[in-house]
């Protein structure tokens, strides 16, 4: 009963979301072109594509190569697909598609899954693939990223020049998709988050003009790229800020700690991780933990991973006091450059996370205050979860607590993401074989059932918080760009892309 008034507040604004959204979805035009006449349009030769564009078609091997999603889920559908060779090619494809009232989308690492995507039917697909390049300037401390770029693209050259950026937890989103919705990730103690690193976007806006984009470049756009980037227009390239590895510090090494606890053992490794929320993760310090599923054990388990930057034995042991304290199944430590961590993370598990094609649906949250007795919580309900669904034991929930030492440090008005005080992202993600609706059904109610228990404890006034490029789509536009954001942001998508062509990732509303 305690919690009924703030359950019923968080209802309410749930629903009022969706009507928004529906009316931001409003202005989206329909397309008014058969298959046939796509092909025809994009085949004209009065178009002079570049000779390393390709398109293609359903009917053609590479528009899977050109289309192909991290998850098949509630996706957008296309009747065509233009990979442009060129950036040129790129302000080509959107005039032309803007001009004809052509859906498009423009995608680099295929790996979003907000719900709004499925808005798109029969659609142009713009496969920024082609633009996957990363040209790092040693002597201005910069590194410039293609459009198609995936995060590990970036690592090794970036290191290999001595040097480091802030980045996401996996391999093969795409750097700028995660950038553009903020970029968490676990160098952020130290470096701050992905967009506190960009200095500038090129930037092909709704009308087909391509612009250079930054702090003295356009300045009020940037400040929207910088947290609600995807709304604004496709982003061809950016320019990143680096940080020189210290030769007399750390050498850029750093000690990746892999944990496995059986599921008895959850309920200590909760109220050690709850330490670290009461006392703050250091700044050097970074913890993903995942509860997974065991079919040998036929039993719910905990994968931690944990990575301290530095190879200080001793401060490890103090630091890692209460996770150390736990007896583990099983516990690996590795010391490993920087730039070499996503691939050993979690005994390797980025090559599975990075498998496409597959049923996947997910809920984010985003926390100021957890607790032990929150995450057990839902330890027990995923653990009742696959014992009733086996078809959902690909299923897990994973729990980031970075540390927010340098994201906090960033004015909370220069950018328009909103949650610079958060000290956990919280993401649930949940798989099943193809047509299980039982399943489905069922991952759907808990995942809404842990996103508004966690919400309701999360420490913000207005409930639900959610990381953009963790948000489902289902959330009110408030717990995405925040309440504070959006009037600035509605009057820059007004200004920018008053027609709504850009609205199929978590699209703003063009009046607020």
């Amino acid at each position: 009963m305690r919690f009924s008034s703030s359950i019923n507040g968080f209802i309410l604004l749930w629903m009022l979301g969706l009507a928004r959204l529906a009316l931001a979805s409003s202005h989206i035009n329909s397309l008014p072109w058969s298959n046939n006449d796509v092909r025809t349009l994009l085949l004209d030769p009065s178009n002079k594509w570049s000779t390393n564009t390709t398109i293609s078609f359903p009917d053609q091997e590479s528009f899977s190569d050109a289309t192909q999603r991290w998850s098949t889920y509630f996706g957008p559908t296309y009747s065509a697909a233009i990979s442009p060779g060129t950036e040129e090619d790129v302000v080509k494809a959107v005039r032309l598609a803007t001009r004809n009232n052509i859906q498009f989308l423009a995608t680099g690492g295929r790996h979003g899954w907000a719900a709004s995507l499925s808005k798109l039917k029969n659609g142009l697909a713009i496969d920024l693939g082609q633009l996957r390049s990363v040209r790092v300037d040693p002597v201005a401390a910069t590194v410039v990223v293609g459009g198609g770029s995936k995060m590990n693209d970036v690592l090794d050259p970036v290191s290999a020049a001595g040097y480091e950026i802030q980045t996401g937890s996996c391999s093969c989103p795409g750097v700028l998709g995660v950038t553009l919705g903020g970029g968490v990730g676990r160098w952020q103690g130290l470096y701050g988050l992905m967009i506190d690193a960009l200095l500038s976007v090129r930037l092909v806006t709704s009308d087909g003009r391509l612009l250079q984009v930054s702090e003295t470049s356009y300045p009020d756009l940037f400040w929207g790229i910088r947290g609600a980037g995807a709304n604004f227009g496709i982003v061809t390239a950016a320019t990143f800020r680096l940080h020189k590895t210290k030769s007399g510090g750390d050498g850029g090494k750093v000690l990746n700690m892999d944990f496995v606890y059986t599921a008895d053992r959850a309920p200590a490794y909760f109220k050690a991780l709850e330490t670290f929320r009461s006392r703050s993760v250091p700044a050097n310090l970074a913890g993903i933990t995942v509860v997974l599923y065991n079919e040998t054990a036929n039993s719910p388990y905990i994968l931690a991973n944990w990575v301290l930057r530095g190879v200080n034995t001793t401060e490890a042991e103090e630091l890692m006091a209460p996770i150390l304290a736990i007896p583990s199944a099983v516990m690996v430590a590795s010391v490993v450059p920087w730039n070499k961590v996503i691939a050993i993370q979690g005994f390797g598990i980025d090559a599975q996370l990075c498998r496409r094609g597959a049923v996947r649906d997910n809920y984010g949250v985003t926390v100021r205050n957890y607790s032990a007795s929150s995450l057990e919580s839902a330890f027990e309900k995923m653990a009742s979860f696959y014992a009733t669904y086996p078809g959902g034991r690909g299923s897990a929930l994973q729990f980031e607590t970075f540390s927010n030492q340098a994201v906090s440090l960033g004015s909370n008005t220069a950018t328009a993401y909103p949650w610079r005080d958060a000290t956990g992202e919280f993401l649930f993600l949940f798989s099943w074989p193809e047509g299980d609706s039982t399943t489905e059904s069922a991952a759907g109610k808990l995942g809404r059932d842990l996103r508004s228990s966690f919400a309701i404890q999360s420490g913000y006034p207005g409930g639900l918080a959610v990381y953009s490029n963790y948000a489902k789509g289902d959330e009110p536009f408030e717990s995405i760009y925040g309440r504070e954001k959006l009037p600035r942001l509605a009057r820059l998508k007004r200004t920018w892309d008053p027609k709504n062509v850009f609205s199929f990732t978590h699209p703003l509303p063009i009046y607020y």
